[in-house]
């Protein structure tokens, strides 16, 4: 049996971790479309929407 001990850090406050927590409401055909995804990929929803919002940013054109 091992002397080491166990180090447990103090857990952030809500918020500090990079991420923040909103609601959207979607249309049914689309969140048919993310289950189909999820279900293909193994990836959660949250994780398919959170790819998709940060590729569509990143790819996102303002016209004038």
């Amino acid at each position: 049996m091992s002397n080491e001990n166990l180090i447990i850090k103090p857990k952030r406050p809500k918020g500090e971790d990079g991420y923040k927590v909103f609601s959207v409401r979607v249309k049914e055909e689309v969140v048919v479309q993310l289950e189909d995804i999820s279900r293909k990929t193994g990836h959660s929803r949250n994780e398919l929407i959170g790819l998709f919002l940060e590729y569509a940013v990143e790819h996102c054109v303002i016209e004038k």
